[in-house]
């Protein structure tokens, strides 16, 4: 619309019923939000565009599509946008993005987020893993200084599979086995006196030595000093590696000698018990993507939708935590 027909229209605003205001604003608020959604998407690609078939970054712009740019590289000639090659490409309705994102910000249930967006289940279930696909492994490399390490167990969920190698129960059951076992999987948490945080999936049942030398040793500096309880994998694990080490003994009663404690990893693990409690069993397979979201909440280190959205998009750590 050119400028004189458009402060015509403005003039006309004040004229129009209550139900032409909020018909006006059905259309002009999604398009709102489309807008700001493009934009972030677009900043948050701009230093890393390339592209995705080539990854040349020699291209031209090629008009707009669904609201993204769109670029058509010179070398292999195929069309591509800031999503290409990205988790969140082909997902739809991204002017409803930042509002979803603002309800994981809340922990909403994929349910209550479907419902509150007016989209399918599926949708909200199919969005929700896309955005932690990437931000889940946003995490430092190592952890250095005094590293706490133990771990927690949750009842093993195969929650949406189509086939049970045993009886179903209800959500929330029990294990038929006490102690831990391989009714139980195993989340492995490593935490440094900087509050960086490290988890795994392991697998079901106690973790193991071999569990430790794969996915702990990769992600400690050689001179941390490993702070865990008495748990015999992690003696072995320390003499096989000569990692210094030293271990509270829980079960003694003794939780705090000094420095030596391991109440960090400890708090941190009743925050995340706590905040899994409203979701009513996560699917095993989908705990990785949990655990990324919640130590993106935790401490607020992402305090905004535009923050996850970047973190989605693979940004860099340091844009995100400080949004």
């Amino acid at each position: 619309m050119h400028a004189r027909p458009f402060e015509q229209f403005l003039k006309q605003l004040s004229a129009l019923t209550r139900r032409q205001r909020e018909r006006l604003l059905d259309l002009l608020v999604p398009a709102a939000k489309l807008d700001k959604a493009v934009d972030l998407i677009e900043q948050a690609a701009a230093s890393r565009l390339a592209c995705p078939h080539c990854q040349s970054r020699h291209f031209h712009r090629h008009g707009r599509a669904h609201g993204l740019q769109r670029y058509r590289c010179k070398d292999c000639g195929r069309t591509f946008n800031s999503l290409s090659g990205t988790a969140l490409a082909r997902l739809r309705h991204k002017e409803r993005w930042l509002d979803y994102l603002d309800g994981m910000l809340d922990s909403r249930s994929i349910r209550r987020s479907a419902a509150d967006l007016g989209v399918a289940g599926a949708t909200s279930f199919r969005w929700r893993h896309r955005f932690l696909t990437v931000s889940k492994d946003d995490r430092v490399q190592c952890l250095a200084g005094i590293a706490e390490a133990d771990e927690m167990y949750v009842l093993e969920s195969h929650k949406g599979a189509r086939k049970l190698d045993r009886p179903p129960r209800k959500r929330g059951g029990k294990a038929t086995k006490r102690g831990i076992s391989h009714e139980q999987v195993c989340i492995l948490v490593a935490r440094d006196r900087t509050g960086q945080t490290l988890d795994w999936v392991p697998g079901t049942g106690a973790v193991t030595r071999q569990q430790l030398h794969q996915h702990l040793l990769p992600r400690l500096e050689r001179d941390v000093l490993l702070v865990t309880d008495a748990h015999g994998a992690y003696r072995a694990f320390a003499r096989d590696t000569g990692i210094t080490h030293e271990t509270i003994n829980l079960q003694a009663g003794v939780r705090v000698r000094g420095a030596i404690h391991v109440q960090n990893v400890n708090a941190y693990h009743s925050r995340l018990r706590g905040w899994l409690l409203p979701f009513r069993g996560v699917a095993s397979r989908y705990l990785p993507n949990y655990l990324g979201w919640r130590w993106a909440l935790d401490g607020g280190r992402v305090g905004s939708v535009e923050g996850l959205l970047r973190a989605a998009l693979g940004a860099r750590q340091q844009a995100i935590f400080h949004t």
